[in-house]
């Protein structure tokens, strides 16, 4: 069976084993030997990452072209208004590529979210929003870029989920090992959870 572990990756944590630099990696979260991250999450976002043994599930999870969907809550500078929103909805040019349609809505603060360390740089004549976008793409940067695009700077980004596969109760730093069977298409199955090495928030 495929081994599949979902990650709540902290802040400044770069997503790979190996670091040039001395910046703290996967190897300072996870002991598990043969896994690799299956898609990218930059080192100024935090949240869900997932890791597998599976070259083929690593594809299908990754691989734009399965479509699976990803759920990200942003921090944004400013407050959007409706018009800002359509546009990010409808999709975005940013010169080297247009961004594909995606679901957008105001939020509020999540309650279960936890402080970020370092905590963001606030200010107190600019207010601050946050948003759920969910997309099926995921280049570089590119929820960033997207807000960036119409005028208001993401502060924190934080990735929810995957597909069917969740934050829930993972804390910062925390790693649950599921137990799941993949077909060929890549539905996504309930979870079944096996091991885990944190705590719940």
């Amino acid at each position: 069976m495929s081994r599949l572990i979902l990650f709540n990756k902290p802040y400044g944590v770069i997503a790979q084993f190996t670091s040039e630099d001395g910046r703290p990696t996967l190897k300072d979260y996870i002991p598990l030997p043969g896994v690799y991250a299956a898609g990218r999450l930059d080192s100024d976002s935090e949240g869900l990452l997932l890791l597998t043994d599976d070259g083929r599930l690593q594809q299908r999870i990754a691989n734009p072209r399965f479509k699976l969907q990803k759920t990200y809550w942003v921090q944004v500078e400013g407050n959007p208004d409706a018009e800002a929103l359509k546009v990010l909805a409808a999709g975005v040019d940013l010169g080297d590529f247009k961004t594909r349609p995606c679901h957008i809505r105001v939020m509020p603060e999540p309650l279960c979210l936890w402080p970020r360390n370092p905590p963001i740089r606030y200010r107190r004549t600019i207010p601050t929003a946050w948003l759920e976008i969910k997309l099926r793409e995921g280049k570089n940067r590119q929820v960033r870029r997207m807000t960036a695009k119409i005028g208001f700077p993401t502060l924190r980004l934080i990735r929810w989920s995957v597909g069917s596969w969740t934050l829930a109760s993972l804390a910062p730093g925390a790693w649950l090992e599921v137990a799941e069977k993949f077909d060929t298409v890549c539905q996504l199955p309930a979870r079944s959870r096996v091991k885990a090495n944190g705590t719940s928030y």
